[in-house]
């Protein structure tokens, strides 16, 4: 589940008395003084267990990499308005796979359908920037909630077309984009996940620390269009306890030539709404989650972002998003730093749904049971490296998520973040 946050009323208050920020422009150091260079090492192995699925003809998924992120951001050049360029370079290195247990998403396949033994991708993009207003235009990442890349195996998805993020007016940022190409997270394609063209506009207002709304809106060519509402609020009881709550929205519906209708088979014209509750106190957080699926189809997402569904019980496998259905949830987290083990991190979670109007389905019933664990290195020559355990236990009778009646996930994440500028 992510969280953004933005206005229902951003443009009227982009009008308003609040007062501008101070010009970002105006602060740069130069193309150079301003630059940063960082690569991510990331190590993942990753074991999906079928636990002989008919439907399925591997049973078992078990592959590993490595995986290198680097990202370069030079500075704006002075003056009224700035000048610089990004780039992006990505590498995957295949350490373990075999035929008949390599459907992971982490590689690109071969014509005899193995997994390459290594693939990479590089983009750049040119930027400007008048105020606290940048433009870009190339090769780049997006967290939009009605546009997001995923990140979600061992290297990221990337898209490419124009980004305008504005933040004229304090607490206020607006985003813009026209995006023509989308590339997955296991392809080095230019645009393989078919995308011809989306416009989104939207943004994020926050009247004070505590609470933020968010609104945007999408259009993908021969897809959809879509509608998103975000309001995120929290409450301080005391020292060390306080309430939060996230609501998300989405309304979308079929538009054009409907190319998700034609390998779904439903013309889509629903929302989902999903609210998420919880107490803080101390070391420890306690949470609820409900979410609805109502209308026609089930909620569509992925040639926008394979992180476009921002919503509460969007978990590890399942995100129970089916026509009709209805879902509830239960989350635990602890944070060992009060405990006195800083970079120790706990989270459990359980969520089950049910009415999910999925074909060949009776009870439309689904359930999944997370774990998650992870440390940060805190100092030493290692500052900052993480190592990371999840795990997913999922169940259906029915097999709601693409047939599949149980899956066992594990996933063992190694991440090192270097700064070389």
């Amino acid at each position: 589940m992510q969280v953004m946050k933005w206005s229902l009323i951003a443009l009227a208050v982009a009008g308003s008395t609040q007062l501008a920020v101070a010009s970002e422009q105006s602060d740069s150091k130069g193309f150079v003084e301003d630059s940063s260079l960082s690569v991510l090492a990331r190590n993942l192995y990753f074991n999906r267990d079928f636990r002989n699925n008919p439907n399925t003809e591997n049973t078992q998924t078990r592959e590993w990499g490595q995986g290198f992120i680097g990202t370069f951001e030079s500075g704006f050049t002075q003056g009224t308005v700035g000048f610089g360029v990004d780039a992006i370079g990505l590498a995957g290195i295949k350490l373990d796979s075999g035929r008949g247990r390599n459907a992971s998403g982490l590689f690109p396949t071969d014509s005899d359908g193995s997994s390459q033994d290594s693939y990479g991708e590089s983009g750049g993009a040119v930027k400007m920037r008048v105020s606290n207003t940048v433009l870009k235009y190339g090769t780049q990442f997006t967290a939009m909630p009605v546009f997001a890349t995923d990140d979600s195996r061992l290297l990221p998805e990337t898209t490419e077309g124009f980004l305008v993020t504005s933040k004229e007016i304090e607490g206020l940022e607006l985003n813009a984009g026209h995006f023509t190409a989308s590339n997955a997270q296991s392809e080095t394609n230019h645009d393989s996940l078919g995308l011809t063209q989306a416009d989104v506009f939207g943004g994020t207002y926050a009247f004070t620390d505590t609470l933020s709304t968010t609104l945007y809106y999408s259009k993908v060519e021969d897809y959809w269009r879509k509608y998103y509402a975000n309001v995120n609020y929290t409450l301080a009881l005391a020292e060390d306890q306080s309430l939060a709550f996230d609501f998300n929205l989405y309304d979308t519906k079929s538009s054009g030539k409907d190319l998700y209708t034609a390998y779904d088979g439903d013309k889509l014209d629903n929302t989902v709404a999903s609210i998420f509750g919880s107490y803080t106190i101390g070391a420890h957080t306690f949470g609820l989650s409900y979410q609805q699926v109502s209308g026609d189809g089930d909620y569509g997402y992925g040639v926008d972002g394979g992180g476009t569904v921002f919503l509460a019980n969007s978990i590890a496998r399942s995100d129970f998003n089916a026509e009709d259905e209805k879902s509830y949830g239960a989350t635990y987290k602890l944070d060992f730093a009060t405990l006195g083990v800083p970079g120790l991190t706990f989270m459990t979670r359980y969520v089950t749904g049910k009415g999910a109007n999925v074909e060949g389905t009776d009870s439309g019933k689904e359930w999944e049971r997370d774990v998650d664990v992870k440390y940060v290195l805190q100092d030493g020559p290692a500052k900052d490296l993480s190592l990371r355990v999840r795990q997913a236990t999922y169940r259906s009778a029915d097999g709601v998520y693409y047939g599949s009646p149980s899956i066992d996930e594990l996933r063992l994440i190694v991440e090192y973040p270097l700064s070389i500028l």
